[in-house]
């Protein structure tokens, strides 16, 4: 018996031969890379009788590798991809269920129903469209992009906030889907000049989902992006967000005021909309009046009283703001403050005898106050209405199965206040799709408006002082929480790098 060379867990890069027929090859289980830079031949345990007939007809003598069974599964999807001809078979699309699991079967169901995919009403356009909505909630993708470039078409997923191809797919077969998509968002079909936007429902093995959906013209053609919205099944607890207990426990102090301001801060992206979801939720009674003004809708929650903004209308988030307040409201949830009007609605409101939670697009928590007062707010209303603003990342973590150790530069160190000790880099496996990393985790800095806060105001202090101040007495900032993080092992440097670990 051969001893071939074993390798698991690999993510090889196809070698396309010209000289062979590929097809032939890959129906016979045998397949082509580089391994360490060298051409080889690569199988599997299971067709290795199979593969080795097919190869002694070929004039090949690069080393065989054997593969584990997911490894070869992974580079012979490649090879499908890459794999183009016109001599496909048709396939009976009639029969089975609407929905395709896996990406490898979705893309011999591509190929193999070509000229089937003849418009966007026909069966395998519908199927191959409620595949890609299948497999990215499987995956547990936040967005699905697909983009028309110059010879074919991209499927891409955001998972964990990072952008991951999907598949490829013939351009002609590309513009039938984001057609099929055009019809399933009342969009129109026949114009492909202007961005469009729209929302749909679909209903996929059993769950509903709510897409919103926009559609932009590039040069090579359409591209769409649509967001998978959540139900309020999905809405996290304050516990399960990851923060941290100092930052939990402060927070419910801060929302059982009766009227005040709550600002939740940070890039998009960064989870603001389901803090202030998760913030109504814990608070929500029966004997609350809670209504929001959000621009869009992006979760469903049964008892809260939503309002989309509608900008063609007229419904803007000040003329929605005014409307609420002669509905008796207790609680008011302002999607975002984006000019001096909101803003300025938003705090005399709070002023009232509302709690007001709201977001503002700014790098960090203290720096909402001269966000606030270049809107045109004055010290007075600041002072008197805002409660807290907490400041929010969410941090991808390490994959548990394969962290590697590793050390980081003393220069690196030294520049980051942090103790010498292995800390940990992403690799990739299967467990995490062969990001290195599974899951995120929000990290935040609350910054109260205390006493203190307001005699520093009134001495003129500016957002960047009041922040050192705080520092002193003991604020833990997102970039403090970052460093917790590496230490644990928890996450790499580059990540908390692209979170913001240098910006304090």
């Amino acid at each position: 018996m051969i001893q071939l060379p074993f390798l698991e867990n690999v993510d090889l890069e196809p070698l396309w031969n010209n000289d062979i027929d590929n097809k032939l090859a890959m129906k016979h289980q045998l397949l082509f890379a580089k391994v360490d830079n060298h051409p080889s031949t690569i199988v599997q345990k299971e067709t290795l009788p199979l593969a080795l007939n097919h190869l002694s007809k070929l004039e090949i003598d690069y080393p065989i590798v054997e593969l584990d069974e997911g490894s070869f599964e992974r580079l012979s999807q490649k090879f499908r991809e890459i794999q183009t001809g016109s001599d496909f078979e048709n396939v009976d699309t009639t029969s089975g269920d609407d929905i395709i699991e896996v990406e490898s079967d979705l893309l011999d169901f591509i190929r193999n129903s070509q000229d089937l995919l003849s418009n966007e009403e026909s069966a395998p356009v519908v199927k191959l469209v409620n595949s890609l909505f299948f497999q990215a909630i499987k995956k547990g993708a936040s967005d699905i992009h697909i983009e028309t470039l110059e010879k074919k078409g991209e499927v891409r997923l955001r998972i964990n906030g990072a952008l991951k191809k999907h598949l490829d797919i013939d351009k002609n077969i590309t513009s039938l889907v984001i057609s099929r998509i055009k019809v399933i968002s009342n969009l129109d079909i026949s114009e492909k000049r202007i961005p469009q936007d729209g929302r749909t429902q679909v209903s996929i093995s059993g769950n509903s989902l709510d897409i919103r959906v926009s559609v932009l013209p590039t040069y090579h053609g359409e591209r769409v992006v649509m967001r998978l919205l959540m139900t309020s099944e999905s809405i996290p607890t304050l516990k399960t967000l990851g923060f941290t207990d100092d930052i939990t426990v402060d927070l419910n102090k801060l929302l059982t005021h009766p009227h005040g301001m709550i600002l939740v801060t940070g890039p998009t992206g960064s989870g603001k909309s389901t803090t202030l979801h998760a913030c109504l939720q814990h608070i929500a009674t029966p004997d609350k009046n809670i209504i929001t003004v959000e621009d869009p809708v992006e979760y469903n929650a049964e008892n809260v009283n939503q309002i989309q903004v509608n900008a063609k209308v007229g419904l803007t988030f000040a003329a929605g703001l005014r409307s609420i307040l002669r509905q008796d409201p207790d609680i008011i949830m302002v999607g975002e403050i984006r000019d001096a009007e909101t803003a300025d609605i938003s705090l005399r409101s709070a002023l009232t005898g509302h709690l007001m939670l709201s977001t503002l697009h700014t790098n960090d928590s203290t720096s909402a106050i001269s966000r606030l007062m270049d809107m045109g707010i004055e010290d007075f209303l600041l002072t008197s209405t805002l409660l807290g603003v907490l400041a929010q990342r969410l941090t991808r973590k390490l994959c548990t199965n394969c962290k590697k150790p590793t050390h980081l530069a003393p220069p690196t160190l030294e520049e980051l206040d942090l103790p010498e000790r292995v800390y940990f880099k992403a690799f990739g496996c299967t467990e995490c799709d062969f990001t290195g990393y599974k899951g995120r985790q929000a990290v935040g800095e609350l910054f109260i408006m205390n006493d203190k806060v307001k005699e520093m105001m009134k001495d003129g202090l500016n957002d960047h002082q009041i922040r050192i101040e705080m520092k002193k007495l003991g604020m833990r900032t997102i970039a403090d929480k970052l460093k917790d993080m590496l230490i644990a092992g928890d996450t790499s440097y580059e990540e908390a790098i692209r979170i913001g670990i240098m910006e304090d």
